[in-house]
């Protein structure tokens, strides 16, 4: 569903505007879930909109042996981490078992050291038979997005959204397999880059992810 062909002022904008559009949600008391760190401020303003929590949504990719840019699948965080495979890469590679179960492991623990650098202690929340919305600040391939999607189905979520400001069209008819549904506000033809449809889209910093989580358990913004 396409909604707009404008620019965004800024992450925050977005999420404000995908807020109007997620409102049909409020009393389904979902979980959002952010991809950090730009999808971070678009999922605060959506969270606070629908009084709903806010979570992020770490995942890392695990490269082939010797080829770490080329993704065999990926680790995505949660209160059962799941790593899920890309089957056509592993029939092209066809990695050792020992190395893929090394490498699962590593990126776990990483996303481990990023999950305390930016929530403490907190351990994630169960998304098992929950709605769940899913947020980036904008999707160019839908590789990454796409194993967040089949792992929170592998863990048992019960209607995943995934809502983001801008994508490809083609991104997007691949991702509407994963989800229940998909809500994006504006498919440029042609794309190029995320960034392009924001005036400001300055990068996101770790204090800025922190203080919006901190903001958004808090409360702070929902008198608006």
């Amino acid at each position: 569903m396409v909604y707009s062909q404008r620019n965004f002022v800024d992450r925050r904008d977005a999420g404000r505007q995908l807020a109007g559009v997620l409102a049909k949600y409020t009393q389904s008391e979902p979980l959002i879930l952010a991809l950090p760190r730009g999808g971070v401020p678009v999922a605060f303003e959506i969270a606070q909109a629908l009084r709903a929590p806010l979570e992020l949504m770490l995942v890392r990719k695990i490269g082939a042996p010797g080829h770490p840019e080329y993704g065999i699948g990926a680790v995505v965080d949660g209160s059962d981490p799941q790593v899920v495979y890309n089957e056509e890469a592993m029939r092209i590679v066809n990695p050792p078992a020992s190395y893929v179960e090394t490498e699962s492991q590593r990126q776990l623990a990483e996303i481990e050291r990023r999950r305390k650098t930016y929530q403490g202690n907190r351990s994630a929340t169960p998304t098992e038979g929950r709605t769940v919305i899913v947020v980036d600040d904008g999707i160019a391939t839908g590789g990454t997005v796409k194993a967040v999607l089949r792992a929170l189905r592998k863990a048992g979520s019960g209607r995943i959204i995934l809502a983001v400001p801008v994508a490809p069209r083609e991104a997007l008819k691949e991702l509407r397999t994963e989800a229940d549904e998909v809500i994006c506000l504006q498919t440029p033809d042609p794309f190029r880059a995320v960034g392009l449809h924001y005036l400001d889209f300055d990068q996101t910093s770790d204090e800025e992810v922190i203080r919006l989580l901190r903001d958004a358990r808090s409360g702070v913004g929902l008198s608006r």
